[in-house]
């Protein structure tokens, strides 16, 4: 369970590192999973392995590591203590910035990008790799996700960034950032207006994290808000495969189907080079 110290943080500035770590043998076995995700799914960049949680269970009929993670008890508590006790994850993935050739995510909001409306997420970042400054770690700016609405965005022509929606200039003081950094195990959670971004990895070492987001069951995943958009993604976010984790669909509009189907297809063949993914963008 989060603090009230840490709770008053993530109200206060919208992001907490709590003190929870992982237990060691889940976060082995995510690594070994995301290395063998980076091996099997080249098709993908590394920085968009979309729905990890969505592999098959191994032989004995366990759950793979990612579902486990999202499953976890003490993170389904700690989002609890945020948006209340009805939780849909929506969406996990692996964020994996190679050593040196890692891409950008330049300064945005997340709640640019998502189709549920009230506009809520709480975004668990499990680091699988230590998270700095010199390979890529994230930045905050505290306190940004207190306005009502969003901030202005413009769409990006440049190539060198993983999302092509990015704040205005105009809209924030880059020397409010904070540095997020992270080892190993630990994770951070911050609020889907909170602005955020990452520069890229011109390290040695690789940066890789999974990230799991999390709604309450209060709001409505509606996914023809997403028609129109033209942003870049690699997989079709109007056929994400909705989760209830925790409670019952308050909204009383959330599909628990669409997208399950697919998703499984895409990902039966479990983790071998032969397993390939299909377009992702093809939903």
């Amino acid at each position: 369970m989060l603090t009230a110290q840490e709770q008053a943080h993530y109200r206060e500035h919208g992001y907490v590192i709590p003190s929870f770590r992982l237990p060691p043998e889940l976060l082995a076995e995510l690594r070994r999973a995301v290395d063998g995700m980076l091996t099997s799914y080249t098709d993908v960049p590394p920085e968009d392995l979309a729905n990890p949680h969505m592999l098959p269970a191994d032989a004995a009929g366990l759950p793979n590591p990612f579902m486990r993670a999202a499953r976890h008890e003490p993170i389904l508590n700690m989002i609890e203590q945020i948006v209340g006790p009805d939780i849909i994850l929506w969406i996990s993935r692996i964020l994996c910035k190679p050593a040196v050739t890692g891409r950008e995510v330049p300064w945005h909001q997340d709640g640019e990008y998502w189709p549920m409306r009230p506009l809520a997420t709480c975004s668990v970042w499990v680091a699988i790799d230590e998270a700095t400054p010199e390979n890529g770690g994230m930045r905050f700016i505290p306190g940004s996700h207190k306005r009502e609405g969003l901030y202005r965005h413009h769409k990006s022509e440049r190539k060198d960034i993983v999302l092509n929606l990015e704040l205005d200039a105009d809209q924030f003081n880059e020397r409010d950032a904070v540095d997020i950094v992270l080892e190993p195990g630990q994770i951070s959670l911050h609020d889907v207006k909170m602005i955020h971004g990452s520069p890229a990895n011109k390290s040695g070492k690789r940066r890789a994290a999974l990230i799991m987001r999390y709604m309450p069951a209060t709001s409505h995943y509606d996914r023809a808000l997403v028609a129109g958009r033209t942003f870049n993604s690699a997989f079709n976010i109007a056929n994400q495969p909705l989760w209830l984790m925790r409670g019952v669909d308050r909204s009383g509009k959330n599909d628990f189907q669409h997208g399950h189907a697919q998703w499984r297809e895409r990902y039966a063949g479990g983790l071998t080079p032969a397993a390939k993914a299909q377009s992702f963008s093809e939903g």
